[in-house]
């Protein structure tokens, strides 16, 4: 094993938690030693600057976390293929029963980026350029509205992209038939990574909102 000073850093990390973290919280994890009841499905982007936890301050067994590149959300479809985050949403709602599920995208998304780069580019990273066909209807309707200004097009692409996931949500047969009996919420939240300042998505106006 090669080890360096970032893995002895992990390690530490373990020791600490141990000692005064787990200890902390001891009766909570106690509790959630057989049994869990998140009430929320978080589907945010791998990106290591997103701490879910941490941006809505919820504990261990709060939330019901999927993780990947752009914070995609598949159409639904039925197959016998490894589905990874499909079957985590069918197990969040189906059996855990959350009340909310939550797109979160934020600012600077190394994905959303990758969306305006051409094959050639991105021909390294062949599955990550087809998990991003999955938001090609963003990058089209982006390069409709033909944006000069780069930072106004990196931020509107995220947005898009949160909005246009949500959607994804309802192609979900179970989803949709709680959504329209007022069983589950859908939100989707915009991250600014540099303030800190999270925006919420507000369906009547088409527009995000600072949550203040």
């Amino acid at each position: 094993m090669l080890w360096n000073s970032k893995m002895e850093y992990l390690f530490d990390g373990v020791r600490e938690f141990s000692t005064r973290d787990f200890l902390e919280y001891k009766n909570l994890f106690k509790k959630l030693g057989r049994e869990q009841a998140p009430h929320t499905l978080f589907i945010g982007c791998s990106d290591s600057r997103i701490v879910p936890n941490l941006i809505t301050k919820t504990l261990p067994g709060e939330l019901f976390v999927i993780r990947n590149i752009a914070n995609i959300v598949p159409y639904y479809r039925q197959s016998e293929e490894y589905l990874a985050t499909t079957s985590a949403i069918e197990y969040a709602v189906k059996v855990l029963k959350v009340e909310n599920i939550l797109v979160c995208g934020h600012s600077n998304c190394g994905g959303c980026k990758a969306l305006f780069l051409d094959k050639e580019q991105t021909a390294e990273i062949p599955h990550t350029q087809k998990w991003l066909e999955l938001a090609s209807r963003v990058k089209q309707k982006i390069e409709s509205e033909a944006i000069t200004d780069e930072i106004e097009r990196e931020w509107k692409t995220e947005q898009l992209n949160v909005v246009e996931q949500m959607n994804h949500l309802i192609t979900y047969p179970y989803i949709k038939e709680k959504y329209r009996n007022k069983e589950i919420n859908i939100l989707g939240w915009y991250y600014h990574i540099e303030t800190g300042a999270v925006f919420n998505y507000q369906a009547e106006e088409k527009r995000f909102i600072k949550i203040n």
